[in-house]
């Protein structure tokens, strides 16, 4: 679907289903997204996904490496359903990626891609994205994407969903008008 130098950004099938329950069981690549997952919670999660890609023609894609097919995480676009908050209704991209894909650049690679199809193909002035203030290193992949802290649209959320116990999350934002030449 979303080709880039190494990795392809695709839709679900049945054989993410193991490797994302893996992804999601990970205590440390799960911290800042409200902990470990169960068998089941992750099946709701990629089911969420399934569903957004045929509602909307986009979701939080799977993110395979093209040198050995591996299931690596996701990255993609959603639409903020955050009942509530400022993000409420917009467009919001979103990663994750296995422990072990940490640090080459693929997470920046595949935002970039998503940013590119974004605003190639929906109708946002802004994508934003999400996440707690102590994920530094999400946030830092903001700031190397040349996102803008928004602190006009934080808002409290609760981790996890559900729960009484609530997170500050700090927003970044991208305009229509950057330019996608522009890279790292």
């Amino acid at each position: 679907m979303i080709s880039t130098e190494r990795l392809k950004l695709r839709p679900w099938r049945e054989s993410d289903r193991l490797p994302f329950r893996v992804l999601c069981a990970d205590a440390r690549a799960m911290e800042h997204l409200g902990g470990p997952r169960t068998a089941e919670q992750a099946d709701a999660g990629m089911q969420r996904c399934i569903d957004s890609q045929q509602q909307h023609g986009h979701c939080f894609w799977v993110v395979e490496r093209k040198a050995d097919h591996a299931f690596i995480g996701y990255c993609g676009l959603k639409i903020a359903n955050q009942a509530s908050t400022p993000i409420d209704g917009m467009i919001e991209i979103g990663w994750c990626l296995r422990r072990d894909a940490w640090g080459h650049g693929y997470a920046k690679e595949a935002a970039y891609a998503c940013f590119d199809w974004g605003f190639r193909n929906l109708d946002c002035a802004d994508i934003v994205a999400a996440t707690t203030s102590e994920n530094s290193r999400s946030w830092g992949l903001m700031d190397r994407l040349r996102m803008r802290r928004r602190p006009d649209l934080d808002f409290d959320e609760a981790i996890p969903p559900g729960s009484s116990t609530t997170q500050r999350m700090i927003v970044y934002s991208r305009s229509r008008g950057w330019s996608a030449g522009i890279r790292d």
